[in-house]
């Protein structure tokens, strides 16, 4: 090992600490936004027996319906974190998504430098791929995609291009075996974007090894390396359309379709902007933001975009002539083509921060080689030059630094739910889902005045957004408003009545109040749009067994342990309706005692009001809950004797003395009960 090697190996120990450094403060960090859907309430993560089922069941990738597609080696990876951690304790999550973050990250320093050592002979090479890499790595823009634990999709498919880009190009005599097209065809079960390995294998093709610039591609005389070079990754595309067709026909959920096309790609233009600076300056990072489309095309937005796009091809155009810049023409066609799949189909959200994370990997080679091509081009000055090379460590050290303090930074703001929406609603003032997430971390916590106060301000936002009249309905319940919860539930479905989510939360509701005939019929709903919701199960398993409705909870039980085999909750309402006899959990009967003693209570006041209806109503709540207590048989029979139904008096009455024969109150009311039947009958 020669001295830049072992210096580089030094340097790249020490860039390894400082990365474990600048994340230390993450592995903790919990489970955000769409990691809530496809990780802690999908239950077919919680069974590893489930991992072949992925490849072809799209309902396994998400509980919610409108997510549902195939992303099944991300959910592999899941299933397997689920099962080392024994349950959702998200720093094994954490830690895995980390190890392919680190593996990925000395994958890329061998890509840099094998490009780089194919224009250059500089001893610097090593030192510049180095930089490159840490300034990737670092970079605190990644924070969000290191940190959002779905977002692994974006980690491991970026492993899976990177890993078989360096293959192709560090191995040109092992390419009659396709050993590349391996991890390619891994990476499409990941996520979609293996087309954007094909344009920068095709470019690399003709930058490096046909030796041909950008304007060369234009010469008639150069048509015959373009057939060449399509040829030659002829099979790779094959197998991409192959499987990209297989994936998007067992998708069942149409995302990516809420914006219009021209005006979407159009934004794009200026968005590309906002990346490109946030590479520089990651100062304006937001987890949700409040970005929207431009409609105007005069908009000044859209003529800045126009601009940077030309200025953007204008560079690449001039620095594919010479083999020494196409490094920087590279990385900017590698920053295009990996932004092409987002910018092209219209997403729901026109920005989001972990959309740089591939892109990122050209922009951080390009930055790099065009800082370090100007420092190999005046060389000598610099070597006999101290303080410029003092200036220039000086440089390095604080570019990184910065970016470790961000990442350091962006770490906390993802610590939970409260800090992460806290910082979207300062960061995007008018994302109503942000006031509406913000608002869910204070009712957590009961703190209602200021989640109604959020919620509110998100339905100002966004008047449509189902979600908000969901958890206003929540909220208005639990400070004692059902009237007002009820309209919001009833709000929320109306927006959206092909989602389980509203009739989820309402069902909660209105076992909340004691109504569970209606629970059932709505319950059933939510169940029927979505039958693998752990949450709609158990609610719909609680309200058949208050109403004893042995047969539905049987059957309902059973499904749900098809789904889960070793859910104890399951089996307990499955014995519960086999044996036909209530199953209460340890807090509902704590919680149905203290039902019992207020129903008995109001009964009581009702009684001596004489309600003696609403008394009777009360007393059958309470034998719901429980069959055995006395003194609701003894108090729905005095009632009905008040009402002068002797009959169903005496019936009670019986019942009463069956669980005590010497009630004094009971025999006193029967005794009652059966003179004036007598009178009755005479």
């Amino acid at each position: 090992m020669n001295k830049t090697d072992k210096n580089v190996a030094l340097l790249s120990i020490l860039a390894f600490i400082i990365l474990i450094a600048a994340y230390a403060n993450h592995f903790h960090n919990g489970f955000h936004f769409d990691d809530f859907h496809t990780i802690v309430n999908n239950l077919y993560i919680r069974n590893l027996s489930n991992i072949p089922a992925f490849f072809h069941d799209p309902r396994m990738f998400s509980v919610d319906p409108e997510h549902w597609g195939l992303r099944p080696m991300v959910t592999t990876t899941l299933a397997i974190d689920y099962w080392l951690a024994n349950g959702l304790n998200p720093f094994y999550f954490q830690l895995s998504t980390f190890v392919w973050y680190v593996i990925l990250g000395v994958m890329i320093f061998f890509m840099y430098k094998n490009l780089l050592q194919k224009v250059s002979a500089s001893t610097w090479i090593p030192y510049i791929a180095l930089f490159a890499t840490s300034w990737y790595m670092l970079n605190t823009a990644n924070a969000e995609t290191v940190n959002y634990i779905i977002s692994r999709s974006d980690v491991l498919s970026t492993f899976c291009v990177v890993a078989a880009f360096l293959i192709y190009i560090a191995y040109p005599n092992k390419r009659k075996y396709y050993l590349y097209i391996i991890p390619a065809f891994i990476g499409i079960f990941f996520k979609e974007i293996m087309p954007v390995l094909i344009i920068l294998l095709f470019f690399y093709i003709l930058l490096f090894e046909r030796n041909l610039s950008i304007s060369d591609l234009f010469k008639t005389t150069n048509f015959k390396y373009l057939i060449k070079t399509v040829v030659t990754l002829l099979p790779l595309t094959i197998i991409n359309l192959v499987t990209q067709y297989y994936l998007m026909s067992a998708n069942t959920a149409i995302q990516g379709t809420t914006n219009p096309f021209v005006p979407y790609v159009l934004t794009q233009t200026y968005v590309w902007i906002h990346y490109f600076i946030s590479f520089f300056l990651p100062t304006s990072l937001s987890a949700d933001t409040d970005f929207t489309i431009i409609k105007n095309l005069l908009d000044e937005r859209i003529i800045m975009g126009f601009i940077f796009i030309i200025l953007y091809a204008t560079v690449i155009f001039k620095t594919s002539k010479k083999p020494q810049t196409r490094p920087i023409a590279f990385g900017l066609i590698w920053f295009g083509a990996a932004l092409l799949p987002t910018s092209l189909a219209p997403l729901a959200e026109v920005t989001n921060d972990h959309r740089m994370f591939f892109p990122f990997i050209g922009l951080a080679f390009s930055a790099t080689y065009s800082i370090a091509l100007y420092l190999i081009n005046h060389e000598n000055k610099l070597k006999n030059n101290q303080l410029a090379k003092i200036s220039l460590i000086a440089v390095a050290i604080c570019i990184l630094g910065l970016n470790t303090y961000g990442v350091t930074q962006r770490n906390k703001v993802w610590k939970s739910e409260s800090s992460l929406w806290l910082d979207v609603t300062q960061k995007s003032p008018e994302n109503g889902r942000g006031f509406m997430n913000y608002g869910l971390t204070q009712m957590e916590v009961g703190n209602y005045k200021d989640a109604i106060s959020n919620f509110e301000k998100a339905k100002l936002l966004t008047p449509k957004y189902g979600a908000v009249y969901i958890n206003l309905g929540v909220a208005k319940n639990a400070i004692g408003l059902p009237q007002e919860a009820e309209e919001n539930f009833k709000k929320a479905i109306s927006l959206n009545p092909e989602s389980y989510k509203p009739y989820q939360f309402y069902t909660k509701y209105l076992i909340q109040n004691n109504r569970y005939e209606d629970a059932k019929e709505v319950g059933e709903k939510a169940l029927a749009i979505n039958p693998t919701s752990s949450d709609v199960y158990e609610l719909l398993l609680k309200t058949y067994n208050q109403l004893q409705d042995w047969e539905k909870l049987t059957t309902t039980a059973k499904d749900y342990l098809e789904i889960l085999p070793n859910n104890e909750l399951a089996k307990k309402y499955l014995a519960a309706g086999l044996n036909k006899t209530p199953y209460y959990t340890e807090a509902e009967n704590n919680d149905n005692k203290t039902k019992i003693t207020n129903y008995i209570n109001q009964s009581l006041a009702m009684y001596n009001a004489g309600k003696y209806q609403e008394c009777i109503n009360l007393c059958q709540k309470v034998l719901k809950l429980d069959s055995n207590k006395i003194e609701a048989y003894i108090n729905i029979g005095a009632a009905n004797n008040m009402l002068k139904n002797w009959e169903e008096g005496i019936k009670y009455l019986n019942k009463a003395l069956a669980i005590n024969p010497n009630d004094k109150l009971a025999i006193g009311n029967l005794n009652w009960a059966k003179s004036e039947l007598k009178k009755k009958d005479k």
